[in-house]
């Protein structure tokens, strides 16, 4: 597998991470990529609850939170995190991958949306195109994984 460039902030500090998923594969897969990608993991959560808690505690670049969860499910748990911090950058990641699902997170404030199992390199376009979104501007638009945006 060729070696991915580092994704860093632009103060050129690696990007910090929160990962929210119930399952310590899932979230061990996802901390083996961002670590393939340069980043940093700042936090871990197994359910929405904990995420909130662990947002404000760490306070991440990036969330990258599971849909489906024990305690609160990650729709909601990115809706409360949002509301609370208006320029979060949350990925969904999600087995479960329905049309309404992927809207409703996006619609909460999620910024992007992969499909387990998560390919690295799709994962690392994903990022760089979150990363690169000007946290300012508003109604960014959103291409699903797999599209290509011109």
């Amino acid at each position: 597998m060729k070696p991915f460039a580092a994704l860093l902030r632009k103060d050129n500090q690696p990007v910090r991470y929160l990962v929210v998923d119930d399952s310590v594969f899932a979230r061990k897969n996802l901390i083996k990529m961002i670590e393939q990608f340069g980043g940093e993991v700042a936090g871990e959560a197994g359910d929405g609850l904990t995420a909130i808690a662990e947002f404000n505690r760490v306070k991440p670049d990036i969330v990258l939170m599971d849909i489906t969860m024990p305690q609160m499910e990650g729709i909601e748990a990115v809706e409360r995190i949002v509301r609370q911090h208006a320029d979060a950058r949350i990925v969904m990641v999600s087995s479960v991958g329905y049309q309404e699902n992927i809207l409703a997170a996006l619609q909460k404030g999620a910024k992007h949306f992969v499909q387990k199992p998560v390919k690295p390199e799709v994962l690392y376009e994903i990022l760089r195109y979150v990363l690169s979104d000007d946290p300012n501007a508003t109604g960014a638009p959103v291409a699903l994984a797999g599209e290509h945006r011109s």
